[in-house]
């Protein structure tokens, strides 16, 4: 079933970036078996470690020592991710298949496009200048440059306000339930990525997105379709 996104009128396109855009799985599963390695661990399967990402590198850091770390240890653990993944952050990643043919169809309709993550702004922006899409991005919000990130509707208000459109005439993308909250409440259109980060428990048709779309492909077919 076609997504018709040519009838919603839309003037700006607003994408989440690990799990939506840009894969960046292989890199942070490649530091979380980094350090386990350090610490005489087995390494994870890529496909545990792939459906964790979207949460963080918290997250990640439970999955492979436990919920039971002390404040401290979590805390050191993490920046061992943390340090590992900077200084590997963009080996691996690339943008999902397709979405790189729909970010130049954006650009020669003048239709802009932009960036809303929580991921923090000293991670985003090295990956994004490193890929070669900071440049070309209208805006890029990070968790941390707002008060209140996702699920919070903060973020996509100020991409909104950046791009100099308005909620309802633009679209938001993401692979999390929190993307969709957050798209929803601030008004705009919304796509859930089944392709993405979801974990296997999660049941995506209760996200109340606008259009599921199983494929990235499928994905930039039907942005290729904005004029």
């Amino acid at each position: 079933m076609s997504l018709a996104i040519t009838e919603w009128s839309i003037k700006a396109v607003l994408f989440d970036l690990d799990g939506t855009l840009v894969d960046t799985a292989p890199d942070l599963a490649a530091a979380l078996n980094a350090v386990l390695r350090s610490h005489q661990k087995a390494e994870l399967p890529y496909l545990e470690i792939r459906p964790v990402v979207s949460n963080g590198a918290d997250a990640l850091i439970r999955l492979a020592f436990g919920e039971a770390l002390t404040t401290e240890k979590q805390l050191t653990l993490k920046t061992e991710l943390v340090e590992y993944y900077q200084q590997h952050i963009a080996e691996h990643s690339t943008l999902f298949a397709g979405l790189a043919d729909a970010l130049e169809h954006l650009e020669s309709k003048q239709i802009p496009w932009g960036i809303v993550t929580n991921k923090p702004e000293y991670l985003t922006l090295p990956l994004l200048k490193q890929m070669g899409l900071y440049e070309r991005a209208g805006c890029i919000v990070c968790g941390d440059q707002v008060t209140n990130p996702k699920p919070h509707p903060e973020s996509i208000y100020w991409a909104c306000q950046q791009l100099s459109v308005t909620p309802e005439h633009s679209i938001y993308i993401g692979d999390a339930k929190r993307d969709i909250q957050a798209g929803r409440l601030a008004g705009l259109k919304t796509i859930a990525c089944e392709f993405g980060y979801v974990p296997s428990s999660a049941d995506i048709n209760t996200w109340q997105a606008d259009y599921i779309i199983d494929c990235s492909i499928r994905l930039s077919n039907e942005l290729q379709s904005l004029n």
